[in-house]
């Protein structure tokens, strides 16, 4: 029996590692083609020159549009099912982290900061979304894919830009620092929100070892809970969502024994447990469910 729980563990921690090197390599590749100087630009240029001459044509993701009544409505009919799944598939959780608390408005205070190029906060984007709808209720979300010349292309997603959260408990700053569009010769994307100055400081600080790993610092999406915990990363490979609209994913979220399920499902019950550590395990029906409290056992330890 000890054994079996050490190799669950081994295997649960390679599958971590994995990602965040995977995360890691994925962002290397992007500031490269965004900093690499001219050299760089005059190779992808060449090589894009060829793939036309070739007859490739270089594709480009759907642009971010107004998410649908029915789709947000989705997003919190399916939290229910969800609770029992506790972390379901989900790996790396947020960890716990000593730091003044980050509140606004009286409230803690949810941070989160992607860019909507970015696979992996493709894939995250969907569980912050189902965690904070048992906290509030969401307007002005928009859906949108992840690159198109990125790994895991047009990732089906939402997007934070503009996004809103009405709640009694926590308040909600979504920062998506890019669009999925390229700049001309493909060296980065579009610029779209906004860092504060306070804010850069913050992600500098924390979004770095040691209260992330050495792998995974300066990765998106990068998720502050009210000062208390801390995410960087995915929680689950965007491959999962491969070939998927944004309604099918919705509609997977309604069934527990759907894999989208389980590890949306769980990283969704995950974000709630650090949540609940922020606004004093309320609201109780929320913080006090069975999977959500289950989920709260993965959280990580404090650095």
């Amino acid at each position: 029996m000890v054994n079996a729980r050490k190799s669950r563990a081994e295997a649960a921690a390679a599958k971590v590692a994995a990602m965040r090197a995977e995360q890691a390599r994925a962002e290397r590749r992007r500031k490269l083609l965004a900093w690499g100087g001219v050299a760089v630009v005059l190779v992808l240029v060449a090589a894009l020159v060829v793939a036309k001459l070739a007859g490739v044509g270089t594709a480009k993701a759907a642009k971010t549009t107004a998410a649908s009544d029915a789709l947000t409505s989705t997003l919190a009919s399916a939290s229910p099912g969800l609770e029992s799944l506790g972390a379901g598939t989900a790996s790396n959780p947020p960890t716990a982290i000593k730091a003044t608390t980050l509140t606004s408005g009286g409230k803690p205070r949810i941070m989160y900061v992607g860019a909507e190029y970015c696979p992996f906060c493709a894939a995250q984007r969907w569980a912050v979304a189902v965690a904070l709808s048992r906290f509030g209720t969401w307007s002005g979300l928009g859906q949108t894919t992840s690159a198109a010349g990125d790994v895991y292309p047009n990732t089906p997603t939402l997007s934070f830009h503009g996004a809103k959260l009405t709640s009694s408990y926590v308040t909600f700053t979504g920062a998506e620092t890019t669009t999925n569009q390229p700049l001309a010769g493909g060296s980065g994307y579009q610029a779209l929100d906004t860092l504060s100055a306070s804010d850069t400081a913050l992600v500098k600080k924390y979004n770095a070892a040691p209260y992330v790993a050495a792998s995974s610092a300066g990765s998106i999406p990068f998720i502050d809970i009210g000062g208390a915990y801390i995410s960087s990363g995915a929680s689950y490979t965007p491959q999962l969502l491969s070939g998927m609209t944004q309604a099918q994913v919705a509609a997977a979220l309604k069934v527990p024994t759907n894999p989208i399920a389980q590890a949306v499902g769980g990283a969704a019950n995950v974000l709630t447990a650090a949540i609940c550590k922020t606004t004093n395990n309320q609201p109780a029906a929320v913080c006090t469910a069975s999977g959500v409290t289950a989920a709260a056992t993965k959280l990580g330890h404090a650095s």
